[in-house]
């Protein structure tokens, strides 16, 4: 039986992304880990955040996947403030990222997080939690520095797997 691990991803990717969840997936596959998303394994029948809660109860483990879903090519972040910046080229995940990363990080679900390169805000900030923020190959290339990768794999599956075995 495959332990579930809970991913959050965003509902639309493109064509690379797609490939590289798809590789993710078979890494999770192959650890012995099921992917469970809502909206792609799971369907909500209530109010999408309370069926986010409820799948992560049911789920020993999470990743959260941070692919591009907005590009701003110029911008003005916190306008009419005294930190007001212009940004140029700032690249953002889904919000559903974010909520449902809040919502396992307070299960205290073991988390794995990706972003896209470019991919800030939030829990994809550096240093926004003791979590260490993994680089998101795109397109996915099995051979760059896949001893890296399969380390941390390896290391998250330990952790997914001590968290089934003994509960919370």
């Amino acid at each position: 039986m495959k332990i579930p691990v809970f991913v959050s991803r965003p509902s639309t990717l493109n064509p690379e992304q797609s490939a590289t969840q798809e590789a993710l997936f078979r890494e999770f596959e192959g650890l012995g880990l099921e992917p469970r998303t809502l909206g792609q394994s799971d369907y909500p029948t209530e109010a999408p955040i309370g069926e986010v809660v409820a799948l992560a109860r049911h789920c020993a483990g999470a990743a959260i996947l941070g692919f591009v879903q907005l590009r701003v090519q110029s911008g003005v972040l916190k306008p009419g403030t005294a930190t007001e910046t212009k940004v140029e080229g700032l690249c953002l995940g889904t919000a559903w990222n974010q909520i449902e990363g809040g919502i396992l990080y307070a299960v205290k679900l073991p988390l794995l997080v990706f972003r896209e390169r470019g991919v800030t805000e939030g829990i994809f900030e550096t240093g926004s939690s003791e979590l260490f923020i993994q680089d998101l190959p795109v397109p996915w290339d099995p051979g760059r520095d896949p001893g890296r990768l399969h380390e941390v794999f390896l290391k998250w599956q330990g952790q997914v797997r001590m968290r089934y075995h003994i509960g919370n």
